[in-house]
């Protein structure tokens, strides 16, 4: 008889500037349904990919000391802005919450192709934090970046139909496809919302989403589960709009929790 696992005692954190890091919950709850998440949303201060590392190390501070305040030990950062601009700073400040990289979790993976191209925000991508890592695991890979201005905006504001938007998101892609990869990684949370409207011009599998390889990192990451008989929950905290947030969430997550505002 197959028994339920529950490999945290404590919710788990998991953050966002958006609803792109749902797609990272989302592979989570399948893997680990009867544990409890909490999820943030930092939409107030989205998009994350134009702020100044500073700025981006605040709201990851903010959000921890949130995160703390609700029993959370385990911080899964859905962000790879912040994964490449704040996770060194935040693991230094808080040594006893577990903090885990995107960016870095994914890396190894990641890793086993040669020719790369990766989609960002501009904040990922001028942090060459990508490259970094991928080079830890494989020297001679080629990794070239680009940064995706306006993805995030068409996502949150569910712009699929814009005309105007679509011609864009199709010249990013026609970008990174000129540069030959084996593999394009969609280097930021909110970029597989896009995956349908990439798919009619290229095959998908050319695409690596991290959602999957890091949630199995974090899953891993919890060596002693625990039997129970009770199914997770999630709480959804946002900190503006949470309407727009459930709105926006639609395409890839179907919210039926209250999403309450904080801050």
């Amino acid at each position: 008889m197959m028994q339920n696992k529950k490999f945290s005692n404590k919710p788990i954190g998991v953050f966002d500037s958006g609803v792109g890091g749902l797609s990272i919950l989302k592979e989570l709850v399948t893997l680990m349904p009867y544990d409890d998440f909490i999820y943030l949303g930092d939409t107030k201060n989205l998009p994350y990919g134009n702020k100044t590392k500073e700025e981006i190390i605040n709201f990851g501070r903010k959000t921890i000391n949130f995160f703390k305040s609700k029993g959370v030990e385990t911080v899964v950062m859905a962000c790879n802005t912040s994964s490449a601009l704040a996770y060194d700073t935040l693991t230094r400040e808080f040594p006893e919450t577990k903090i885990f990289s995107l960016i870095a979790s994914c890396a190894s993976e990641i890793a086993k192709n040669n020719n790369l191209t990766i989609m960002a925000t501009e904040g990922t991508v001028k942090s060459g934090k990508y490259e970094e890592e991928i080079k830890k695991h494989n020297k001679n890979a080629k990794v070239t970046s680009l940064a995706c201005h306006d993805f995030v905006r068409i996502v949150e504001n569910k712009l699929y139909d814009d005309k105007k938007c679509i011609e864009y998101v199709y010249s990013m892609l026609d970008e990174a496809l000129a540069k030959n990869p084996e593999k394009i990684v969609l280097g930021c949370t909110h970029y597989p919302y896009l995956i349908p409207i990439f798919s009619k011009k290229v095959d998908k599998n050319i695409f690596i989403n991290p959602a999957k390889i890091f949630a199995e990192v974090v899953k891993s990451y919890f060596k002693n589960p625990i039997i129970t008989h009770n199914k997770g929950e999630t709480e959804f905290y946002v900190t503006n709009d949470p309407d727009a947030f459930i709105q926006s969430a639609k395409v890839f997550y179907e919210i039926n929790e209250e999403v309450r505002l904080i801050y």
